[in-house]
């Protein structure tokens, strides 16, 4: 067995240190890198900590889906009501239907189309009779169902 010549390892088949960078003798040297390596740009922040948003964003969705609703409910309870349900005394109204089965309809008391004048209005009840106590009533006018019962008192226009 022959001795490797002094300053070199007997397994690296002559592998010296890299000119002009310090080293062991036999061992392959790599240039030192800083680890990490340097950033040029500006500093990258922290992942951002969760928060609530999710979650707030939830609710917030569910108080809108909430909101639309009772709107909805308070459109189709207001626009479901009848002219009956909704006029007063002294309101005029007009016949779109036919003396059989009348569909009032509010309109201005100055206009050509008021057939009639409400003279007397009675709630929660379909007892046309009340009107015979009514002075100047020509015609009575009962609804029933639909939220309640209304029986209107009308003279001619």
């Amino acid at each position: 067995m022959t001795t490797p010549p002094q300053g070199q390892n007997p397994y690296g088949q002559g592998v010296q240190p890299h000119p002009g960078q310090p080293g062991q003798p036999g061992q392959p040297t790599v240039p030192q890198q800083p680890y990490p390596p340097y950033n040029q740009g500006a500093p990258v922040p922290p992942p951002a900590a969760p928060s609530g948003g999710r979650g707030k964003k939830l609710m917030l969705r569910i108080g809108g889906f909430i909101v639309v609703a009772i709107l909805i409910a308070a459109g189709k309870w207001y626009f479901g009501q009848s002219d009956a349900e909704t006029t007063a005394v002294g309101d005029c109204l007009h016949n779109k239907g036919t003396q059989s089965a009348p569909d009032l309809k509010n309109t201005d008391c100055s206009s050509s189309d008021a057939e009639f004048e409400v003279i007397e209005k009675f709630d929660d009840t379909s007892s046309v009779s009340k009107c015979d106590a009514v002075k100047g009533t020509e015609v009575s006018y009962y609804q029933t169902g639909s939220g309640h019962d209304v029986v209107l008192c009308l003279k001619n226009k």
